[in-house]
């Protein structure tokens, strides 16, 4: 597994700690509101509903946070309807690396001066519209845990389910998608009693830009500082690292 697909791992497991603190669910019920706000609070008439309720099933997000945030987003809970927007940054990190950053706002000027003070801070800058999109691809992705010797046939059955593409790691397998055919592919896999870790639509990169174990390092930091300000809700890059640095990276967080 590449170090940048295995970042993606690392990230769900942070994830975990993100949940304990609030954090990640504070995040998740934004998305959820959004989406129910925009295409309406029925799931099975709402594809970003559902695939945003499914993931807060996935980070055990309490079913009571995913209710009151749906009635918000639609305008039928306490208190008012929550007025995020939408707003995506471009940037680069240390060594050249491309940085996209997807947020839910309700204030633009307070979260583009953030991004770009936490990315001048960590060795990066805020780039232009479409500096970098153009690299990245939309898909979806989902990890599975397996055992020894499951992880082929696991990955032959999604490749038969309509999966694009797979990466086997040790303990890990993540399945690739188009974002059509990403939930169909993810019930194939749960009818097989598959272990599924996580499932998202995600932006994946065309190229990837190699970075020594110094500018590893530097921009794993950036990346956890850019993901703890509260409008991310998610960051991508092309930055690929050695396994040596996503060691120290585990070992230090």
């Amino acid at each position: 597994m590449s170090g940048h697909s295995k970042w993606s791992t690392i990230k769900h497991q942070k994830g975990i700690v993100d949940a304990r603190r609030g954090q990640l669910f504070t995040k998740l019920a934004r998305e959820i509101s959004v989406a129910s706000r925009q295409g309406g609070d029925d799931p099975e008439m709402n594809v970003r509903l559902r695939l945003a309720i499914q993931k807060s099933k996935d980070s055990n997000m309490p079913t009571d946070n995913v209710d009151r945030a749906i009635k918000r987003g639609a305008g039928t809970g306490d208190g008012s309807q929550e007025n995020f927007e939408e707003a995506t940054y471009e940037g680069y990190g240390p060594g050249g690396s491309a940085i996209i950053l997807y947020t839910l706002t309700d204030n633009r000027n307070r979260t583009v001066a953030e991004i770009r003070s936490t990315l001048a801070r960590g060795g990066g800058n805020l780039g232009e519209s479409g500096c970098v999109a153009w690299n990245f691809e939309s898909k979806g992705v989902i990890t599975l845990q397996v055992g020894t010797g499951d992880s082929e046939g696991i990955a032959l059955a999604a490749i038969d389910a309509g999966a694009d593409d797979f990466e086997i790691n040790q303990d890990s397998l993540e399945i690739r998608t188009t974002p059509r055919e990403l939930e169909s592919v993810r019930y194939a896999l749960e009818g097989l009693g598959a272990l599924i870790v996580n499932a998202e639509l995600s932006l994946i990169p065309k190229n990837i830009v190699a970075l020594d174990l110094q500018k590893s390092q530097q921009t794993l930091r950036l990346l956890d500082k850019l993901e703890e300000l509260d409008d991310v809700q998610r960051v991508y890059t092309n930055a690929d690292f050695p396994e040596d640095a996503l060691v120290q990276y585990t070992t230090a967080s």
